[in-house]
């Protein structure tokens, strides 16, 4: 592979990265809601559990409700349960959507203020919102606050795409005996893991076997 890309350059030093990475097309490099990690919330909690389409219609009837379609911290908690139930929000989703506006009120959500700090402190700060887990400030980091560095061993998809494509480190192990082979696997990739994340979503295994 001829390439000037350093993260390509340093993943591809790994075969089985290289020869996935040849067979993958590349991920399309962008970043989602501009900076707005406070809507970024918002939608990740309403796609919960759900299909994408599924999650994209809600949202848009979510933000339908407020003017501009924006719905601003203060006007999503001002509006009656029973609306934004009728959206589409299950009555625990309505909870964690108004956890997030709330948090918004008292809390700094803004690009500036995270780009100092470090992952993990990321994750620390939003924790304490009520529907936000780990998960979702990885995803947080990687597609919005577009962090080079993020490995998130939790996704399903990740783990069973990294199992297929190092059987022979993985074969057997289940638990916290996969998850360190997995994270020994990623420190190879360091500090490129959110690029070879991306390419192991596209991956296609099947398709090579």
């Amino acid at each position: 592979m001829q390439t000037t890309d350093p993260a390509l350059l340093h993943l591809t030093r790994d075969p089985v990265m290289a020869r996935l990475i040849a067979e993958t097309p590349a991920p399309k490099l962008f970043t989602d809601y501009e900076d707005d990690v406070y809507l970024a919330l918002l939608e990740s909690i309403v796609s919960q559990q759900i299909s994408v389409k599924a999650a994209d219609a809600i949202f848009a009837r979510l933000c339908g409700l407020f003017p501009n379609n924006y719905p601003k911290a203060d006007a999503l908690l001002a509006l009656p349960f029973d609306d934004l139930r009728a959206a589409g929000l299950s009555g625990q989703k309505v909870k964690y959507v108004q956890s997030v506006a709330d948090f918004s009120l008292t809390n700094r959500l803004d690009r500036p203020f995270f780009d100092p700090m470090t992952d993990e402190e990321v994750v620390q700060y939003l924790l304490p919102i009520k529907g936000i887990g780990r998960w979702t400030v990885e995803m947080l980091l990687m597609f919005v606050l577009d962090r080079p560095d993020v490995f998130p061993i939790d996704d399903l998809v990740i783990r069973q795409r990294m199992m297929l494509a190092y059987p022979e480190r993985t074969s057997g192990l289940t638990g916290k005996a996969l998850y360190r082979v997995l994270h020994d696997i990623a420190e190879e990739w360091r500090p490129y893991r959110t690029t070879a994340s991306r390419y192991l979503w596209r991956w296609k295994p099947v398709a090579n076997q």
